[in-house]
């Protein structure tokens, strides 16, 4: 295993879902890992120590995984969240450039991950690195702010920016909210089932942030999602067949607008054909290149339905 013995990576949200598998990866192969949390904790600072101390002493790489997640169900869409939902984005990275353009020896690599709803959902656009964003809606609006503050950092500074699909994983991400009702046998597509659902499984959005640490060929946008095209009713089929569940009970839109906003349930009811061209040029190997194989592994710690 290669491993980058006593190189310091600072990693903005770091005990959350994604940042705790991040960790524990880089982690593995050497590297000194200092999360930014509100969490105390033996290797984490909080974000008042970044403000007033900047950053640590040599540090060689910089990411950010911050922000309040859009699918806090307890949470009602009200203009409050939508801030916080903003701020805890857009000002957790302009705290870190702010940090990495005051420090005399300053990292090698920031990378900022973002999301794919940079992208305006339709049944018909194809996206990749070079699409165009438009701001046509409240997410994509706060990509170009929250990707704009990364862009104030320090030429000097290798920038890297992930636009995210959604996350599957154990632990977090949309699976966390769909493992009941799909093991209960309750789960099916969302509307008509025919949105786009551009995917990555964790292990593959943690190895494209180590890539792009190590790599200095990288920089700009990448997006984080499989190559593997799929839709919402696709994925509901490969989720339940991986359950051994049945999934024969669909969520009509109407209802999830009544129940989240239209605004927040559009990241459910609407999607994008995203591709990673410019992964993929690059020379990432994925983990996972199938959906079906993606399901599995997060399938396999639940029981399975049995035949009597």
């Amino acid at each position: 295993m290669k491993t980058r013995t006593n190189l310091k990576v600072l990693i903005g949200g770091g005990t959350g879902f994604i940042g705790k598998r991040l960790g524990d990866l880089i982690s593995k192969h050497g590297y000194d890992v200092t999360n930014v949390s509100r969490m105390p904790g033996r290797n984490n600072i909080g974000w008042s120590d970044i403000a007033m101390r900047g950053l640590p002493d040599n540090t060689h790489a910089v990411v950010n995984l911050a922000g309040q997640q859009f699918m806090d169900f307890t949470k009602a869409w009200t203009p409050g969240f939508k801030q916080n939902v903003q701020n805890s984005r857009v000002f957790t990275t302009k705290s870190l450039v702010e940090a990495i353009n005051k420090v005399e020896a300053k990292p090698k690599v920031l990378v900022v991950v973002t999301g794919v709803g940079a992208y305006e959902p339709s049944e018909y656009n194809k996206y990749d690195e070079s699409s165009t964003v438009t701001g046509s809606d409240f997410f994509s609006r706060l990509t170009i702010e929250w990707e704009g503050a990364a862009s104030k950092v320090d030429p000097s500074v290798r920038l890297v920016i992930i636009r995210s699909g959604v996350v599957i994983g154990r632990e977090g991400g949309m699976i966390k909210n769909m493992i009941l009702p799909f093991f209960l046998g309750l789960g099916g597509r969302i509307g008509s089932g025919k949105q786009f659902l551009p995917w990555i499984h964790v292990d593959d959005l943690t190895g494209i942030i180590k890539f792009a640490i190590e790599n200095e060929k990288v920089a700009g946008i990448l997006n984080g999602v499989s190559p593997h095209i799929v839709t919402n009713q696709d994925f509901t089929a490969s989720f339940a067949k991986a359950l051994n569940r049945p999934a024969f009970f669909p969520v009509p839109e109407t209802i999830l607008n009544v129940l989240l906003n239209p605004e927040r349930a559009m990241l459910l009811t609407k999607g994008q054909h995203v591709t990673p061209k410019r992964v993929m040029e690059l020379g990432y190997s994925y983990q996972y290149l199938n959906l079906d194989d993606a399901c599995k592994d997060v399938a396999h710690l639940f029981p399975k339905k049995t035949a009597n």
